[in-house]
């Protein structure tokens, strides 16, 4: 699907929502505010993205939730170290330097933390559009970037070959860090989430 500017402009918006939406949350999560920047919306392929985050072997805290009812699809979140510092560190007082001290525990906190924020962009979708979206409770794991991007390259690789990418950045208590969002609605989801706003595809 060709994509104009419409669509890149709902994409934004849809980000920003969802972004100030997750910040909120996770302030009262985490006790104490949460900024954050104006997020980047833009479609990428599957090949590029990796190259757009630091290379395929920068390693990563991925979050894995899959869509369902009126839209069908996955939502990925990307975390660099600096996140799951952030948010582990105001969570449990620890301080993270390297994702081999990450435990169970941290495991749980940050799937609770990636349900939360995944709610925030969903809710922004369904309340622009009037869709019912349902998630799945998330999969983590931590791996090189490249072996994470695996999963929707197969998964989507008979329905599309690009993905919806948004891009910002979290901050807290002297620290900024990056948090990438990748939406990956099914082609007819995202045919018909682009028709309940207008937009022809």
């Amino acid at each position: 699907m060709e994509v104009n500017e419409m669509y890149i402009d709902v994409m934004r918006e849809i980000g920003t929502i969802g972004s100030g939406n997750a910040a909120t949350a996770l302030s009262q999560m985490l006790g104490h505010p949460i900024g954050i920047t104006v997020p980047v919306a833009k479609t990428l392929d599957y090949s590029t993205v990796a190259d757009d985050m630091g290379g395929e072997e920068a390693m990563i805290v991925g979050l894995l939730l899959m869509l369902s009812g009126d839209v069908n699809g996955m939502i990925m979140f990307l975390l660099h170290q600096e996140f799951a510092h952030m948010m582990l560190n105001a969570l449990f007082g620890k301080e993270i330097k390297s994702f081999e001290q990450i435990d169970e525990m941290d495991y749980s906190a940050m799937k609770e933390i990636a349900s939360i924020m995944a709610a925030s962009y969903v809710n922004a979708i369904s309340t622009m559009t009037g869709l019912t979206i349902k998630l799945s409770t998330p999969d983590i794991t931590i791996d090189m970037l490249g072996a994470i991007l695996n999963v929707p390259a197969i998964y989507f690789a008979n329905v599309a070959d690009k993905m919806i990418y948004i891009e910002g950045s979290f901050s807290g208590k002297g620290i900024n860090a990056p948090c990438n969002i990748l939406m990956l609605p099914d082609m007819e989801s995202l045919d018909k989430i682009m028709t309940k706003l207008g937009i022809e595809v």
